[in-house]
């Protein structure tokens, strides 16, 4: 007998994926989203409806990151992950047959800048800061409430690989143009828009992305291959003693400049110009986006997984991008 899945904000990379990969399995898949979904954000009891006897739930609406942290991308970025979160939340709570097992995008950005140890499920949030309170605020909005019927997991999530990711096409674009060389954080002038939540527009923010030490190159990159995301996913429906935060993240975290020599290798790209802040900023704003997302170390692993018996199929970064780029080759 076929699960009914249901997958809010299914529309992107990640949800497309997931679509394929159950819809092949036999399951049916009911989508929330905007247009062209099966329920619509606004509908409640379509919501309630659709989430009520429910094999799992996956969350992974969100406006994407990947754009200038101004006044209102920042509020576009928190209230899409707040009030998408805070919707399922209520319709799981009213539901007559709640799922079981409830998966809700987050990011291992909540985690602090280290090139020392990578982070685990065990370790604390990291410091303040606009990304940071996003990802507790998103959780905080998960795990609102007593839903004695259902787990409720925070997928922090790191860099996510894959075929059809834009961020995977740009990087591969950038090696064979010849500017896939390390990228290097340094001072830059004060800004405001990495401020806190908390914290009042004018508040400049003049240290590094990564912090008050620049890291020289030595950022870790943790990512992970779109289909393990799936498999994770699947594996954490089938483990009833998972019930938390689960990083999702292969244990073969490289610091920039080693990422960015095996993305040319794989490639063919002999040479990298590298990248400096001075250089790096222009380019970001040309590119609407921010450098934070290329210089903040974000290095974490999975202590939940590795526990549970979960198997990566493609645990090295290498192995990775050439699967990767063989599927983008063959179009």
């Amino acid at each position: 007998m076929a699960d009914r899945v249901v997958v809010a904000g299914a529309s992107g990379f990640i949800g497309k994926a997931v679509q394929r990969a159950w819809r092949a399995r036999g399951d049916e898949v009911v989508t929330i989203g905007r247009s062209g979904a099966d329920v619509r954000w606004g509908d409640a009891d379509g919501i309630r409806r659709a989430v009520s006897g429910s094999a799992m739930l996956v969350n992974l609406a969100g406006r994407s990151v990947n754009c200038r942290y101004n006044d209102r991308n920042r509020a576009e970025i928190l209230n899409s992950r707040i009030r998408t979160t805070s919707a399922l939340r209520t319709a799981v709570a009213r539901a007559s047959d709640p799922p079981p097992v409830w998966l809700n995008a987050s990011t291992a950005t909540t985690y602090s800048h280290t090139t020392e140890q990578a982070h685990t499920e065990a370790d604390p949030a990291g410091q303040k800061g606009f990304s940071e309170d996003v990802a507790r605020a998103w959780e905080a909005a998960l795990m609102h409430g007593d839903l004695p019927g259902t787990r409720r997991i925070p997928l922090r999530m790191t860099i996510v690989l894959g075929s059809e990711g834009d961020a995977t096409n740009l990087l591969f674009t950038l090696a064979r143009l010849g500017i896939g060389g390390t990228q290097f954080d340094g001072p830059w002038l004060p800004h405001s828009r990495y401020r806190s939540l908390g914290s009042r527009k004018g508040t400049a923010d003049a240290v590094a992305p990564s912090g008050a030490r620049p890291t020289g190159g030595q950022q870790r990159f943790s990512w992970m291959h779109v289909d393990d995301i799936v498999r994770a996913m699947e594996h954490i429906r089938a483990h009833d003693e998972i019930d938390g935060p689960v990083n999702l993240a292969t244990d073969d975290a490289h610091p920039n400049a080693d990422f960015m020599r095996v993305l040319r290798e794989t490639v063919g790209a002999p040479v990298g110009m590298p990248a400096f802040r001075w250089m790096l900023e222009p380019a970001m704003w040309a590119l609407r986006t921010e450098s934070e997302l290329v210089l903040k170390s974000r290095w974490v692993r999975s202590q939940v997984l590795a526990d549970t018996g979960f198997e990566f199929a493609h645990p090295t970064l290498s192995g990775a991008l050439q699967s990767i780029w063989q599927e983008v080759r063959q179009g």
